[in-house]
């Protein structure tokens, strides 16, 4: 499937796999598609080294020797990137893959894969990354707004978000019903929702509370 991609010439596509082979296979490919492309042999230096805080695209390999593909992901998600991530698995790994696109990675290619599947896929992610570049700023303005949350507040809304009454809130947290409706008001207004369903889409919509 041929996919139509917005406003990605600003685009950076990163490959991050220790298999220098993979790299310059990948390299070769992608680069002969005109798309912006850096290269990087560990998940370590990636990290030093990359904008995490540009939009873009990372084809991140799963298995690499330092640390793994999954780590480099959690690292991207306890810093907000707004970096889209596709995963390169073996089929040993597809559960690993799998797994770590519920947590929010666009997806995943098995490997060996062939250039036109590679392709697609890559053109897909780059077109997501495209629809959060979009979506950045109003992204920043309601993690700004998150961190406004005191740490109780910011666990009083990950429990809200699922819709029990305050008192089985309370009873989690070991406190008072009273304090969870204090909590619970301040979350509401800080945060600019008035029920646990906008509470959710505002939390859902912007990736928060997942790698606090």
């Amino acid at each position: 499937m041929n996919v139509s991609i917005p406003n990605t010439n600003n685009l950076i596509l990163y490959v991050v796999d220790d298999d220098e082979a993979v790299r310059k296979g990948l390299v070769y490919l992608l680069a002969s598609r005109s798309y912006q492309v850096q290269l990087f042999e560990s998940g370590e230096a990636f990290l030093a080294s990359a904008d995490l805080e540009r939009c873009g695209c990372v084809i991140l390999d799963l298995r690499m020797v330092g640390i793994s593909g999954l780590q480099v992901f959690d690292a991207l998600r306890q810093r907000n990137s707004p970096l889209v991530v596709l995963f390169l698995s073996g089929h040993g790994d597809i559960g690993m893959a799998v797994e770590a696109t519920k947590k929010g990675a666009f997806g995943w290619l098995v490997k060996p894969c062939d250039d036109v599947t590679l392709l697609d896929h890559v053109a897909q992610a780059l077109q997501a990354a495209a629809e959060v570049a979009a979506r950045l700023p109003l992204t920043r303005a309601a993690q700004a707004r998150w961190q406004t949350l005191t740490p109780k507040e910011k666990e009083v809304a990950s429990l809200v978000r699922e819709g029990p009454h305050n008192k089985d809130i309370a009873l989690a947290l070991q406190s008072a019903v009273r304090t969870v409706e204090a909590h619970r008001a301040k979350v509401y207004a800080k945060l600019d929702v008035s029920n646990p369903t906008e509470l959710d889409r505002f939390m859902r919509d912007h990736h928060l509370g997942t790698a606090e």
